[in-house]
């Protein structure tokens, strides 16, 4: 009786004991499997949470340095250079200088990320649609589509589909953006140079304006920093490359790789540009110019040629804004992942291995500033004061780190220590104070938003000692 009892009992478990047998299995060959707790449970497995996928190689780093770095900065910059400074001689130094600080900085970033390789901590779409409004059929993003209860433009919606388009490459997986980044990124360096040969092809070109003046410049230890900030703004993204480090193959090597080769590429690549527009075009048309590449093209080529230009430009700040989208979202997942915020945000897709929520709330948030946040400008001005702000902060935790862990595996340390971050460090502490002066409301504005995410870090810094102690 006993033994028909058991046997009973033993068919009945049959099913649930070979569905455990083969979960098992597959866990064992490692796949990952996304089961209720329950089934987990039966099957008396301890279900691993899925992980960021590591599917990011050299190349695809130097990408992502390269395509965030080149937007719309080096197109639209040099005006503004020659307005403050005043002289080519001035507008080089401040290229020479930021691209010098710029390379301090990856040097110092790249012995943290290679230290601590997992993932962690603009709108860019407005200023594409911008470039793209120069062109007549697309005269019409202007026009009002809304005006209550709130102001929508064509223009805005169209820089939010851009927004979704890209942020849905990300999400389905870090090889995909990846690849676009890498592709998009070496036909942006190619139209560079091509936008260079074709500067310097131009019969009426002269070097003589490389000794030319702007009268109406600013000049003086003044303007040469004002010039200085907007070469620091140009090369303003090679940081992005840390806080993808979870997803790098080999991030001991590859990320410094990315982001020395990187910045290098990027400085090379902006002096270039700078100098056959400069060849172009005399110091007076590069001050009163707002798209002087454009128009330098466009004596060289005709208006055609300057529309290449501004696709291009559409382009440049497209890639751009895959390299900010890719990077950006892994902010909030590392401070939910450290349970600093919601643990939500610290989900990892089960098949694209992305974090699928963090880039969703980040596109929702991207749209909210793209419906309400006004225009480029002054998107721009909130944001610059902030960025910068946590540059110095990111950089100045070398120091910290080398003192608190002297002998912690550093795969690759940085070149000059301690000059070099520090200089990098006071770099950026020079530049915050311009920008804090030259836009007292719109920097203020990003200190409150900043300090409002104090009492949420406490919040949460006290809910996970809680939990920690039960």
């Amino acid at each position: 009786m006993v033994d028909k009892l058991s046997a009973k009992g033993h068919r009945k478990n049959y099913p649930k004991r070979a569905c455990a047998v083969v979960l098992r299995t597959l866990s064992r060959q490692g796949f990952s499997l996304y089961l209720p707790r329950r089934m987990a449970q039966q099957a008396q497995l301890r279900v691993p949470s899925p992980e960021l996928a590591r599917d990011l190689g050299a190349s695809h780093a130097t990408a992502v340095v390269v395509g965030t770095i080149i937007g719309s900065g080096i197109f639209l910059v040099p005006a503004e250079m020659m307005q403050a400074a005043g002289t080519a001689k001035l507008v080089y130094l401040a290229w020479l200088v930021g691209g010098l600080l710029s390379f301090f900085g990856a040097l110092t970033y790249a012995e943290l990320g290679a230290m601590k390789p997992q993932a962690g901590g603009e709108t860019i779409t407005t200023g594409m649609v911008r470039i793209l409004g120069t062109f007549s059929i697309f005269s019409f993003f202007a026009d009002d589509i809304l005006t209550r209860p709130f102001h929508v433009t064509w223009g805005q919606l169209v820089a939010i589909a851009a927004t979704i388009l890209i942020s849905i490459l990300n999400y389905v997986g870090i090889k995909k953006a990846g690849e676009f980044q890498l592709v998009f990124t070496v036909l942006k360096v190619a139209m560079i140079l091509a936008i260079v040969v074709i500067g310097f092809s131009y019969s009426s070109g002269s070097w003589a304006h490389f000794t030319g003046e702007y009268a109406g410049a600013k000049g003086g230890m003044a303007g040469f920093f004002a010039a200085l900030v907007a070469a620091l703004w140009a090369y303003d993204g090679w940081n992005d490359l840390n806080m993808v480090a979870g997803e790098i193959r080999r991030p001991e090597r590859n990320i410094p790789i990315g982001l020395i080769a990187g910045v290098a590429t990027v400085g090379a690549l902006y002096i270039l540009v700078n100098a056959a527009v400069q060849y172009v075009l005399p110091a007076d048309a590069i001050a009163a110019s707002q798209r002087p590449a454009s128009e330098a093209i466009a004596l060289v080529l005709g208006h055609v040629g300057a529309g290449i230009v501004s696709a291009g430009m559409a382009l440049s700040m497209l890639v751009a804004l895959n390299g900010t989208i890719m990077s950006g979202a892994r902010i909030p997942y590392a401070v939910a992942r450290d349970g600093y915020f919601f643990s939500a945000l610290a989900e990892v897709h089960p098949r694209f291995r992305t974090p699928a929520v963090a880039i969703i709330v980040q596109a929702v948030l991207a749209i909210v500033l793209l419906l309400v946040g006004g225009n480029f400008r002054q998107l721009f001005s909130l944001t610059i004061f902030a960025e910068w702000l946590f540059y110095m902060i990111a950089g100045s935790t070398i120091f910290v780190f080398r003192h608190r862990e002297p002998d912690a595996p550093r795969p690759y340390r940085v070149w000059g220590y301690p000059a070099v971050p520090a200089l990098f460090v006071a770099a950026s502490a020079v530049l915050l104070y311009y920008t804090f002066t030259d836009n007292l409301r719109n920097s203020a504005l990003g200190c409150l938003v900043i300090l409002a995410g104090v009492p949420v870090f406490y919040y949460f810094s006290r809910k996970r000692q809680a939990s920690a102690a039960k």
